[in-house]
């Protein structure tokens, strides 16, 4: 059964006493075929642990971050949160993850009490098709046998159900093969199977904040791979997370399901930068991202 149950299960933390910082928390990172985890393993529960050093008044507004070194999975992380700065409007958040005594991850976040502005946001895009007429992951990849390309079973089987999150894209995947134009634009439509469970610790607000700082780096590197015409499964292909940038704009429901827009802004010396805003389906502009990714072809 397909459910949302690796999300919520990766941003439940444990707190516990700290050794570095101000206060500290411990998860597990989820499981997927690769070696390593999946970078939105680390970016979900470190802001699960930002998000929760703060008072009920703040909410996140930014949050920038690096990957130190690759993360085993099913090892525990520590996520160490220092208090830098707390203000009358603003707060300011370190954070360190360890695992087996090594920094793995860093991040820096702030916080605002919010206040009454002006407001605009990135217009939504035109004809983009309802997710319900796409292919879900798991119909574009039933006929496809295990062995296209470096495809598994485990990473079918992964890319199909097992990361949470029902994604639909536009135009279609880039998991086996870039199909049509080469362009380095696209748009996913994502949704969990069903609805997040509660995680304690955090109010259902911080709760989708931070499940959306977790989905947000399965495909942000999708539309590079996608103008380079680079599949997943090609041969040789190696990826890795480098640094994460994240702006949160407002509040909004991760159940229903979100526009994903995505570009690919530059390639070069084994690197790619990609950006990508979130909409909702009545067309607010939730959030907006950032990522930079290793991309090395044999």
């Amino acid at each position: 059964m397909t459910t949302s149950e690796v999300v919520t299960a990766a941003l439940t933390l444990k707190p516990v006493e700290a050794e570095h910082f101000d206060e500290a928390y411990v998860g597990t990172p989820q499981p997927c075929p690769w070696p390593k985890a999946y970078g939105g393993d680390l970016v979900g529960p470190a802001t699960a642990a930002l998000v929760r050093s703060v008072g009920p008044d703040r909410a996140i507004h930014s949050m920038h971050s690096y990957f130190l070194r690759p993360v085993e999975i099913g090892a525990e992380v520590r996520y160490e949160v220092e208090h830098l700065r707390d203000g009358r409007g603003y707060s300011t958040r370190h954070l360190r993850a360890y695992q087996a005594g090594k920094v793995v991850y860093a991040a820096m976040a702030s916080f605002h009490t919010g206040e009454a502005g002006d407001a605009f946001a990135t217009p939504f895009p035109d004809g983009v098709p309802d997710p319900s007429s796409l292919p879900s992951s798991a119909d574009y990849l039933r006929d496809e046998p295990p062995g296209t390309g470096t495809m598994t079973a485990a990473s079918k089987a992964y890319w199909s159900n097992g990361r949470g999150f029902d994604m639909r894209h536009v135009p279609g995947p880039v998991y086996l093969r870039v199909e049509g134009e080469r362009t380095p634009h696209q748009a996913v439509w994502v949704k969990p199977f069903d609805p997040l469970r509660p995680v304690d610790g955090l109010s259902r607000e911080q709760l989708h904040t931070a499940a959306l700082a977790y989905v947000c780096d399965y495909t942000i590197l999708e539309p590079i791979l996608r103008v380079l015409g680079r599949p997943w499964a090609e041969p040789g292909l190696v990826t890795a997370s480098l640094d994460h940038a994240m702006w949160f704009h407002r509040a909004g429901s991760v159940d229903d399901w979100l526009l994903y827009v995505q570009d690919a802004v530059a390639a070069d010396s084994g690197r790619g930068l990609g950006a990508g805003r979130f909409f909702t389906r009545d067309r607010r502009h939730l959030a907006t991202v950032a990522q930079e990714g290793m991309i090395r072809a044999s």
